[in-house]
């Protein structure tokens, strides 16, 4: 989901990086790379917005972090799931799916709803 200026609203954001890491460790720049590729390239992320969630994710215990060495042998801090981060991701997708299923059964509607 896009906010007004064309970026990522805030619960979109998280869950897209939970899901980006739930196979294991990865950086900033591949899990945005990740969304990116995911997406057919409809969502972006940007730098400022991306490591603001993934501090925040990690301050609410969701993800760990570690310093590392990224493909290209850069320093880099590579982020992954917590325990309680993959059953906010189990919470987050159900939830994502339980909106998308509702607003698609709206859109799809011929008519005004009867009551």
């Amino acid at each position: 989901m896009l906010d007004r200026d064309g970026g990522l609203l805030r619960g979109t954001l998280d869950v897209l990086i939970l899901k980006a890491v739930s196979w294991g460790p990865q950086h900033g720049y591949g899990i945005a790379e990740w969304v990116k590729q995911a997406t057919d390239e409809h969502l972006l992320v940007e730098e400022g917005p991306l490591y603001t969630a993934l501090h925040r994710l990690e301050k609410q215990g969701w993800l760990a972090s570690e310093w590392g060495y990224s493909e290209n042998n850069r320093k880099a801090r590579f982020y992954q799931l917590t325990r309680s981060g993959r059953a906010q991701l189990r919470n987050e997708v159900t939830t994502w799916e339980r909106y998308v299923e509702a607003v698609s059964r709206a859109l799809a509607m011929s008519g005004p709803a009867r009551a």
